[in-house]
């Protein structure tokens, strides 16, 4: 199976390195004017929660090759969501085709993705980390959210449960894919949120960690959640069929909160990916998407709102 990585960014090469090592044809496509252009190779630094829920280190090198096909069964797509035009218009100029696997953040609606392409499916990783000094280091959990089957517009959807299952990766599929993302990702903006208002946001991981080891701002990030997936509801989105995904920030924030820490604590995964995600200018984007669609749609959101303007005004 041919697979096509856009970019050699954290997650897409987390996947690819993945795949790769799981027996497919696994290459890159990299524009000629990236920085980036030139890696070869990258060391690779991984926490790896596929087998062990607590996760097993591991080092390995991963070779990094250059497209040259223009047609590959899956092209792996994560980029932030604003980019996500220009990328597949780079492809389309040069030719180069395949059913797309958007595994991103995508704050806009089906109707935009659909006037994008006719042939994909939407996922979002469970993975995190960061490339610095020729080195991937990266953690990756057990499991890969995917839109259901039902509908995915792909014909070979069969062939990527097969690669996801080649990974030991499980596929979970949520009610409404495009409405998971949504909510996952203002539940992001509303953590982001305070972390940035509280500590330094240009220094991500440090933020991170004085979040995770603060109960008093893990209640309040649970608040400021509250607030953001509002914010989702007023798209449309019933929340009430994504209860799993917010029973923990419904609880009472003197039980959650606690909750939450101690989770953090033990849970070496989970607090990885939070601190290893240092990609500033995405975070931010995320939260901006967030923050405008509430104001646009008149949500009462004034910790998010707060937050957020405090954060912004820090630059």
């Amino acid at each position: 199976m041919d697979i096509l990585i856009v970019g050699l960014g954290v997650i897409g090469t987390t996947y690819g390195y993945l795949f790769q090592k799981a027996g497919f044809d696994v290459e890159h496509y990299i524009r000629k004017s990236s920085p980036k252009g030139d890696i070869s190779e990258l060391k690779v630094n991984m926490l790896d929660g596929r087998l062990n829920p607590k996760g097993v280190e591991s080092m390995d090198r991963y070779i990094v090759r250059k497209a040259s096909k223009k047609e590959y069964d899956f092209i792996f797509v994560a980029v932030p969501s604003g980019k996500i035009k220009d990328v597949l218009d780079s492809l389309k100029s040069e030719e180069i085709s395949g059913t797309l696997l958007l595994a991103c953040g995508i704050w806009e609606d089906r109707k935009f993705i659909d006037s994008l392409s006719d042939k994909y499916v939407l996922g979002y990783p469970v993975a995190g980390g960061n490339i610095k000094d020729g080195t991937l280091n990266c953690c990756v959990f057990d499991h890969f959210m995917l839109e259901c089957r039902e509908k995915a517009n792909i014909r070979n959807y069969g062939d990527l449960e097969k690669a996801f299952a080649a990974c030991n990766i499980k596929l979970e599929t949520p009610f409404d894919m495009l409405e998971w993302i949504w909510l996952h990702m203002a539940i992001n903006a509303g953590v982001v949120s305070v972390a940035g208002s509280h500590g330094d946001i240009t220094d991500v991981s440090a933020s991170a960690e004085q979040l995770m080891d603060s109960t008093a701002k893990l209640a309040e990030a649970v608040k400021s959640i509250r607030e953001t997936s509002k914010i989702v509801a007023s798209r449309g989105v019933d929340l009430k069929k994504y209860g799993n995904e917010l029973f923990a920030y419904k609880l009472p924030t003197f039980i959650s909160a606690p909750i939450m820490k101690r989770m953090f604590a033990k849970n070496i995964l989970t607090r990885k990916i939070m601190t290893l995600h240092g990609n500033l200018n995405d975070l931010l984007f995320v939260c901006k998407s967030v923050y405008d669609k509430g104001k646009e749609n008149e949500v009462s959101a004034p910790l998010f709102y707060g937050n957020y303007e405090k954060v912004m005004g820090k630059f």
